[in-house]
């Protein structure tokens, strides 16, 4: 057996997450030295200032690391340059966002341009839905719900350490998923060195964080995780691909409906998420974070069962997440429990 590609998959990977935290390092004496905050609010789930801008740190790096990987890979993925492209546009757009709110209706028209350029790199659209749609279909679908999944990682990115939980979680399980199902090499490359990546910044978000992503670092990091998703669906793992982000999906849908059933607008800030909730129940950032974790775990064993047993999978992903929503709305502190 040959260890070279894995031996130097492993390098490489160090290397993303390296200099994910140093350069996440360097973003946090610059942002501080120009006072560029996210300051408590009654939406906040921290009670103290916080820098944010990780994003300039995180993205660069992984973009790099997939354009070194498509010279490296003897097979690229045809167009990534235009994903790539993609990234940047929503990368700028994001950090004006940042730095001075920038209306929805230009967040929204460079997503959908980012969109159309993620759709060319895609390949071929159709086969995420394995052919039961025509493409005149298949494409404003994909399109629609790509834009929903870059918000939905966006909305969600609400504690510390939740959203580099969630994207190592959804980078090592297209990883895992496509290795087991001997599909693409990039499918197993571009997402492990994402996880990485997404590490290194982890170590700087824990709880107590040090820093945000901002929506500079979550808005094109759920641009590319989704991308992945549509790739892994599009070579036949489709189940897989609806599994694997199923809790971040549950989770800001269910939410979003409870919302909208309200008459309450879906699109403003607010902490009504359920792991939002945990924590304002009295567990700490680090806790409810590991318990997505957890429950990002089954979700990965379920997404790899789907290769053999795809909608006995779904059914208990399905179950899973329920199970866990309702968890995280009932979970009380041991020491409410104890007084009972």
């Amino acid at each position: 057996m040959d260890w070279a590609p894995t031996l130097g998959l492993l390098l490489a990977c160090l290397v993303a997450g390296g200099a994910t935290w140093w350069a996440t390092r360097i973003v946090i004496d610059l942002l501080t030295r120009l006072e560029i905050f996210d300051r408590p609010n009654a939406r906040s789930s921290h009670d103290r200032p916080r820098v944010r801008g990780a994003g300039l740190a995180l993205i660069p790096v992984i973009a790099v690391a997939w354009a070194g990987a498509a010279i490296w890979l003897s097979e690229p993925p045809p167009w990534l340059w235009l994903l790539i492209a993609g990234l940047a546009l929503l990368a700028v757009v994001s950090w004006l966002d940042d730095l001075d709110e920038v209306a929805v209706r230009w967040r929204l028209a460079a997503q959908g341009v980012a969109v159309a350029l993620g759709l060319v790199a895609l390949g071929e659209p159709a086969a995420v839905f394995r052919g039961w749609l025509p493409l005149w279909l298949a494409v404003p679908l994909i399109a629609v719900a790509w834009v929903y999944f870059v918000n939905v990682f966006n909305f969600m990115d609400g504690i510390d350490g939740i959203s580099g939980v969630q994207a190592i979680a959804l980078g090592l399980g297209i990883a895992l998923v496509a290795s087991i199902g001997g599909l693409d090499s990039s499918l197993f490359v571009l997402p492990a060195l994402l996880a990485a990546a997404a590490a290194g910044f982890l170590a700087w978000n824990w709880h107590p964080a040090r820093i945000f992503l901002g929506d500079v670092g979550s808005v094109p990091l759920g641009y590319l995780l989704a991308w992945l998703l549509f790739e892994l669906a599009a070579r036949g793992a489709w189940a897989a691909a609806l599994i694997l982000p199923a809790y971040y999906l549950a989770d800001a849908t269910v939410t979003l409906a409870l919302r909208a059933w309200r008459r309450e607008p879906v699109w403003e800030a607010h902490k009504e998420h359920f792991y939002q909730r945990a924590v304002q129940a009295g567990h700490g950032h680090e806790r409810v974070a590991l318990a997505v974790a957890g429950c990002n775990l089954l979700l990965i064993a379920l997404a790899a069962l789907s290769l053999l047993w795809p909608w006995p999978a779904l059914l208990l992903a399905a179950l899973t997440c329920g199970l866990f929503l309702a968890a995280l709305q009932r979970w009380r502190p041991a020491a409410d429990r104890a007084s009972d």
